[in-house]
């Protein structure tokens, strides 16, 4: 078994690495490769985050880890609890960026909202995270540490008499088909029910801004649900909203949605803002039935969360409730989706936005309807 040299900067952390790449890295040291899945099972199965507990694993195998690799987890900075339960973490990564991760609570279990990227490029015109523009993705170890961290402080928290951590949703800071190498990585672990996290395929949705040529790729590579932050029934007002449109636009994307390999029994989820006076006339409930026409669809009605990045204000429950029924007349399956964690900022970049940037320093919010 040769060890090497390195310097300290080589030190990585070893979720970054699939069990393949772990056994691959093993083999050339001259360790059996069948000792990779040992490993991730103590991190993965039982948390561990220090080799030296791996006690199936001889002294000189863990020594070797130890001097090569880290089991690491994110830095709390800052932890919000809503009224209604939702929890939000803002956490502090190695070169001192930040991401959010939003922990919602259902009727009998945890949803978990994760990021993908710290910042995001797409820049929606209604979104938080755009505000602050794009600065680097994450890494599939950042990914997986956002569930993993998350899913021991409620254990630590409730025990086992707590309601469980069931779905996982990517919803959080970033465009995840952006980085999508490390998303399906991260997938991977995520959903290996024998060395990873053993979640179910079917209760982890990536949604998208709408980044085309990734959409097949997502649906053959991995099992996981696809949504898609659809907005608008017209390129010029999704354009307007998501600059992402004028690459994309809305007969691309539906028409990748269409050929997306759906499995049985599964839909997209269509995930619309409604924002008053954009986008939440009866003429475009009527749009959107339409548009979605040719896709296994569901849909899921968003009224905005207004920040004070820009001008856009939420519809009245009135026009949401109408808005809904003409979906409901047309035969969707349709869900208004009431934001949870208003109180603590719980919309996508706002607690990082609030922390890094205190609101003297921002500029007065427009009135516009545009930002």
């Amino acid at each position: 078994m040769q060890t090497g040299e390195k310097d300290q900067k080589d030190v990585r952390d070893i979720k970054d690495l699939s069990r393949e790449e772990l056994s691959a890295w093993l083999g050339e040291r001259g360790i059996a490769p069948y000792r990779a899945g040992q490993i991730l099972k103590w991190i993965y199965n039982r948390g561990a985050d220090d080799f030296s507990l791996m006690t199936d694993l001889n002294k000189e195998i863990r020594g070797l880890l130890s001097e090569w690799f880290v089991v690491e987890r994110l830095s709390v900075e800052k932890i919000e609890r809503s009224g209604d339960g939702s929890v939000k973490y803002l956490f502090g990564l190695r070169d001192r960026n930040h991401l959010e991760s939003v922990l919602l609570p259902e009727r009998d279990h945890y949803t978990i909202c994760v990021s993908s990227q710290v910042g995001c490029g797409q820049g929606c015109g209604f979104c938080m995270t755009a505000s602050g523009g794009f600065i680097r993705n994450l890494t599939a170890g950042e990914i997986i540490a956002q569930i993993r961290d998350i899913g021991k402080y409620l254990e630590d928290e409730h025990g086992a008499q707590g309601m469980p951590l069931k779905n996982i949703v990517f919803m959080g800071m970033g465009e995840p088909l952006a980085n999508y190498k490390a998303l399906v990585k991260a997938l991977s672990i995520i959903t290996d029910g024998s060395f990873g996290l053993a979640f179910s395929a079917r209760r982890v949705t990536v949604s998208t801004a709408g980044l085309v040529p990734k959409i097949r790729a997502l649906g053959e590579e991995t099992r996981a649900n696809l949504a898609v932050s659809l907005n608008a029934t017209d390129n010029e007002t999704r354009s307007r909203l998501m600059p992402i449109n004028r690459r994309y636009p809305i007969e691309a994307l539906i028409e990748a949605c269409r050929s997306f390999p759906l499995r049985s029994n599964r839909r997209i989820t269509f995930e619309y803002i409604l924002i008053q006076g954009v986008n939440d006339s009866e003429k475009d409930a009527y749009a959107l039935a339409k548009l979605l026409h040719p896709v296994r669809a569901k849909i899921n009605l968003i009224p905005f969360n207004e920040h004070r990045a820009c001008g856009f204000q939420r519809p009245d429950p009135a026009t949401v409730d109408r808005f809904h029924q003409i979906l409901l007349s047309k035969n969707y399956t349709t869900f208004i989706r009431q934001s949870k964690g208003t109180d603590i900022a719980a919309a996508c970049g706002q607690l990082r936005a609030n922390t890094l940037c205190p609101k003297k320093e921002w500029p007065e919010r427009s009135t516009s309807g545009h930002s």
